[in-house]
């Protein structure tokens, strides 16, 4: 049997579905037709929940939260526990199930929408992957898909599912962020907040990858190989968004001259120091000034 809840579930299931005319509506809304919920619910401790299909015409993520399950999909086969999320784009034929003795607390949505596989592509989802990852139990995530839920009971009010649409979407990017936080806390040869704590104690230095790679004890390849597959990002490159970043803030928060600015970021070369700003929020420092002051 399940441990006791540490989560405030819904005592009994939910399941909503979007009926055909208010996804035909979501589909030609401007605000929805990206991404939108076609099907959405939770259900606790589902003993017994089954489902195969040859042909699924939506996607579908299934986040457990307790217990477990198994799932299958073209090839591969595995277990769903909590904490993980399991992802199954359109088209792709399935089966999955609730764990006999330890069957799973589950929350899930089907969706549509011309830019839904950009967003599983953004979830991480690759045809040579399994399409299970860990997100870890997250208190945020399960808020999104209790806010997601709200859409119950509301006599199918259009600007309640367009709502339900965009909860969707920040939900999906939350999901991909809980995947990259949890896939940086299991790299164990690699402590990432250390790394981007050593770039923040030194923003007004020069750090070279070098440096860098040292402070993660791993080679300049590896290391750089690493922190682009975890952030998106080159650690250099990286390095240069958070100086930028903290430009804007004292721009922002600070009487600071452009060139005390530059000198408080480590740049004796103040022109050096306009050009890589430009380069990286799109305009000067002046005219970035200008325009968080007007």
């Amino acid at each position: 049997m399940s441990a006791p809840s540490k989560w405030p579930l819904p005592a009994n299931g939910v399941r909503i579905l979007t009926p055909a005319f208010m996804r035909a509506k979501l589909a030609r809304h401007a605000l929805a037709r990206e991404c939108y919920p076609t099907a959405m619910g939770f259900y606790p401790a589902a003993r017994g929940h089954r489902m195969e299909r040859e042909r699924h015409d939506d996607n579908l993520l299934i986040y457990c939260v307790e217990g477990a399950g198994q799932a299958a999909a073209e090839g591969w086969a595995g277990s769903v526990r909590a904490g993980q999320v399991l992802l199954l784009p359109q088209g792709l034929a399935h089966h999955y199930e609730a764990h006999a003795d330890d069957p799973w607390t589950i929350y899930w949505v089907h969706y549509q929408g011309s830019a839904t596989a950009v967003f599983n592509q953004y979830l991480g989802y690759r045809e040579d992957r399994p399409p299970v990852a860990a997100a870890g139990v997250s208190p945020p995530l399960i808020a999104h898909f209790r806010a997601l839920l709200g859409a119950q009971r509301t006599g199918y009010d259009t600007r309640v599912f367009i709502n339900a649409a965009n909860q969707l979407r920040h939900l999906l990017t939350q999901v991909a962020l809980d995947i990259s936080t949890a896939r940086a806390a299991g790299q164990q040869s690699f402590d990432l907040d250390a790394v981007q704590g050593l770039m923040l104690e030194n923003i007004g230095q020069a750090l070279d990858l070098d440096t860098l790679a040292a402070a993660a004890r791993l080679s300049k390849y590896h290391f750089a190989t690493k922190y682009k597959a975890l952030t998106g990002y080159s650690p250099i490159k990286h390095f240069l968004h958070m100086k930028m970043e903290h430009a804007c803030h004292l721009l922002d928060s600070t009487e600071l001259s452009v060139k005390g600015v530059a000198a408080a970021l480590g740049y004796d070369d103040p022109l050096y120091f306009s050009r890589l700003f430009s380069r990286t929020v799109g305009v000067s420092p002046r005219a970035y000034r200008r325009s968080v002051r007007v």
